[in-house]
């Protein structure tokens, strides 16, 4: 486990930008079982390519777009463990992935975002990705 010290700011930066942090399993479950609307999951983490891409990546794809999530979550890999391990859940079939990006669209994942999709890629890559995906499907 991370040391809370280490993580805050990190967590901060999306709670900023208007993101709920899911703490707990019933808190995923909550959030992404049948929730009717859009849901925008950010599976945050505390490496580089989460710093340098994902997390600005997400919060400029939000200032941006018209269209937007209806809710927005993230769960921190690493800190939040309950809730990180529901949320692959739900991302499944992918590989658990950290940094991770989804929307979902009335329960049902529609859009993901791994690792893989982050690192080595400036934050307004991210971002255009997300505000296509938000055009679709939002």
């Amino acid at each position: 486990m991370y040391p809370p010290h280490l993580t805050a700011p990190m967590a901060a930066e999306l709670e900023h930008s208007g993101f709920t942090s899911l703490k707990t399993a019933e808190d995923v479950d909550n959030a992404l079982r049948s929730t009717e609307g859009t849901t925008l999951l950010v599976v945050n983490s505390v490496c580089g390519c989460a710093a340098g891409a994902a997390r600005p990546g997400v919060v400029h794809s939000l200032n941006s777009s018209e269209k937007k999530p209806d809710h927005i979550v993230t769960v921190f890999a690493g800190v939040d463990f309950e809730a990180t391990k529901r949320a692959r859940e739900f991302l499944l079939p992918y590989p658990p992935s950290s940094p991770a990006i989804a929307l979902f669209k009335n329960g049902e994942l529609v859009h993901m975002i791994q690792r893989h999709h982050i690192e080595g890629r400036p934050g307004e890559m991210i971002s255009a990705n997300l505000q296509a995906a938000y055009q679709e499907y939002c």
